[in-house]
């Protein structure tokens, strides 16, 4: 592939909700482009994008890809990133690569949950967009009906730049709005030609290019001057402002087609030379300079010292770790010594390659704006910034949603568990929404993920790529126990068989532990030397041990005081050893007297949802033995504050994406342990005993 100037580039994210066609439409693309000499097809499992086993089998994205293709001396990276909801990860690497993003909308559907997401992604953001209304050439598809939807949902600076000829079986052609050029595909060479505007389009044209005209002046003082007076504005003009307002975020163009038939593909790339911003035109990128410790704006810049953004990285089995990256400033090169400023390390860059799909071109330089991958770094990993020593910056970090979904991996076959281990670790380099964690109670590995399709995906991925079966199950509750009463009992250890024997004699109250603390209280108030000083540490120690487990379920046992008050001893008999068995025998006795009670962990969660899902998810939270705490209004809906148990949220990612059709996101942590009510309680306690 050859070089290419940083004003040759394009970078666009093809973003929206799954199944609208981002994959088809890059597939088109790149054969229209003759960067592959096939049309890639997701039913048959031969797109350059979804390469990956997972992708093949499900029909879906689940991995960002990078697939450059050139048009007219003009590089265009695009980046195939997943509409799926539980690789919202991907998506967030996926346009952090990016300057321009289209969102792709199904013309049969419409605006959906996906593009919600994707534009209030954007939004955030403040990233330039475009939508591509996509499949008119199918049954019930309406381009009109989905642009007064765009319209209705993100607002006037939506605007149409084409508008297609024909609906459904006989959508032939494209018209461009500004300069009202007319495009009919021919279906034998399979490209647009020229043609002539239907003299039924020519009113619905000249509204569309009212709008655009609207949106253009809304962005320029001058021009809306202009606009006033005149009540027009030249194709000049409307040129100008739209590339000014794309870049700025103000105004979203929107264009169509069918990307499966492939009408519309090459009127959509001109757009992108002619309208969309080259990386030196996009908006500067938060930093830090490292040497003086305050933020800087930096702008992509092919003359200036190189740094650069890893925005993702693949574990490949086979050729170890893949770091992929974005060039900001300068040039990287290979065989070049550069700086990591996250980890404070040196790092070598060996082989460099662009990346098409599972393809890899190799390449000696990668200049500002254009994206590569370099192989085999040892300390970077997402997120990070590559720099020369010299001159150190950090780019803004990667902000990742936290898992929301866990489940213990249970291993198929023994002695797999270090291939388990190694395997994790790799997928965790890959995947920033993944986390690994131990639960030492029960001996049980966790993974944690955005939802029940993460998960599933990450166990097929050991098993694809590292050779490994796992099952998951739901984890287990980590209940406890604790006592409601008082009771004092006495544990009186005695035992004579020849020689020396066994004597240890304790007095205990025990009591529950009033400050909220969840440790064993332990207060000594023997007088008088009735149990001597250094029998004392062996009766804690005795009921510190016999905690870790309770006498309902065999639960542990927290929020524990225990005054030992009274005692005796023999001088020749006692001993550590006999005042601790004396302990535990009193442990038992008090603990079953104190009335004992089964506690659960209840979870502090933050739901945020739109208004109109507010009485399912407070009835959900009933039906949940939970209790909603407050609510807050926030942009777009409400944050519904509740405590649940821990025993009704380990699904509630999916559970919230159905009642919510997707619009609804939370979050959870630990707050406290709470009784367990009494028909529950029995459950457990029955269940727990049967299998231990």
């Amino acid at each position: 592939m050859k070089e290419y100037m940083t004003q040759n580039l394009r970078n666009i994210g093809f973003i929206g909700h799954s199944g609208s066609g981002k994959t088809t439409l890059t597939e088109a693309i790149l054969y229209y482009t003759k960067a592959n000499d096939r049309f890639g097809k997701v039913e048959e499992g031969t797109t350059v994008s979804d390469y990956d086993l997972e992708e093949k089998k499900r029909k879906i994205s689940i991995s960002t890809t990078i697939l450059p293709c050139e048009w007219e001396n003009i590089k265009i990276n695009m980046v195939d990133i997943p509409g799926y909801f539980d690789f919202v990860g991907e998506m967030i690497e996926g346009l952090r690569a990016v300057d321009m993003s289209i969102v792709t909308v199904s013309g049969v559907s419409g605006v959906k949950v996906g593009t919600e997401k994707a534009w209030k992604y954007v939004n955030e953001h403040n990233m330039p967009r475009a939508f591509f209304i996509n499949k008119l050439d199918r049954e019930n598809s309406d381009f009109d009906k989905a642009l007064s939807q765009l319209n209705e949902k993100f607002g006037i600076s939506v605007v149409p730049i084409q508008y297609p000829i024909g609906k459904e079986n006989t959508f032939n052609g494209v018209v461009n709005v500004i300069s009202k050029r007319a495009r009919i595909f021919n279906p034998k060479t399979r490209h647009m030609e020229e043609g002539e505007i239907p003299k039924e389009l020519i009113d619905k044209i000249d509204e569309c290019k009212t709008m655009i005209m609207e949106a253009v002046a809304e962005t320029d003082e001058v021009l809306l001057d202009k606009y006033f007076e005149e009540g027009s504005l030249t194709d000049e003009e409307i040129y100008n402002g739209l590339i000014r307002g794309a870049e700025e975020g103000e105004i979203a163009p929107v264009m169509c087609g069918s990307a499966y038939l492939g009408i519309g593909v090459n009127t959509l790339l001109e757009d992108i030379l002619e309208c969309f911003p080259c990386p030196k035109d996009s908006k500067p990128i938060k930093a830090v300079n490292l040497k003086q410790n305050k933020e800087i704006e930096v702008r992509i810049d092919e003359n200036t010292q190189f740094s650069a953004m890893v925005f993702k990285t693949i574990a490949d089995p086979f050729i170890g770790k893949l770091s992929m990256f974005k060039v900001m400033t300068g040039k990287a090169k290979s065989d070049s010594i550069v700086y990591n400023a996250n980890k404070d390390k040196q790092e070598k860059f060996g082989s460099m390659y662009f990346l098409r799909g599972k393809e890899q071109i190799p390449t000696s330089e990668i200049t500002a704006g254009d994206i590569g991958a370099v192989a085999k770094l040892q300390y970077t990993s997402t997120g990070d910034t590559l720099c020369e020593m010299s001159s150190p910056i950090a780019f803004e970090q990667i902000e990742f949603p936290k898992p929301v979904m866990s489940m213990a991996v249970l291993t198929k076959s023994k002695g797999d568990e270090d291939k388990i281990s190694s395997g994790l670790n790799k997928l965790l380099e890959e995947d920033p929404t993944f986390k690994v964690s131990r639960d030492i109670e029960n001996a049980d590995t966790i993974i944690s993920g955005i939802g029940s399709t993460h998960l599933e995906i990450i166990a097929n991925k050991l098993k694809n790529k590292f050779g490994v079966e796992i099952e998951l199950e739901t984890p287990k509750i980590p209940y406890r126990e604790t006592i409601r009463k008082t009771a004092e009992v006495q544990g009186k250890h005695k035992k004579q068989s020849g020689g020396h024997g066994q004597y240890g004699d304790v007095k205990i109250k025990f009591e529950p532990r009033d400050d909220g603390e969840d440790e064993l209280l332990f207060v000594d108030k023997i007088v008088g030397g009735v149990v001597p000083k250094q029998y004392i540490p062996a009766v804690e120690k005795g009921l510190k041990e016999c905690m870790q487990h309770g006498v309902l379920a065999k639960y542990p046992m927290i929020g524990l005081k225990a005054t030992l008050y009274d005692g005796s001893y023999h001088s020749v008999d006692s001993s550590e050893m006999a005042f601790k068995i004396a302990a535990s025998m009193a442990y038992k006795k008090g603990i079953e007297l104190a009335q004992p009670i089964l506690l659960e962990p209840i979870m502090h969660v933050e739901i945020q949802i739109p208004d109109e899902y507010m009485g399912d998810i407070i009835a959900d939270i009933n039906k949940k033995r939970g209790r909603v705490l407050g609510m807050e209004p926030i942009k777009d809906g409400q944050n519904i504050i509740a405590e649940v148990p821990l025993a009704d949220m380990f699904k509630y990612a999916n559970d919230l994406r159905s009642m919510t059709s997707a619009r609804g996101d939370f979050d959870m942590k630990f707050e406290k342990y709470e009784e367990v009510p009494q028909d529950e309680a029995k459950k457990i306690i029955e269940k727990a005993n049967k299998e231990k």
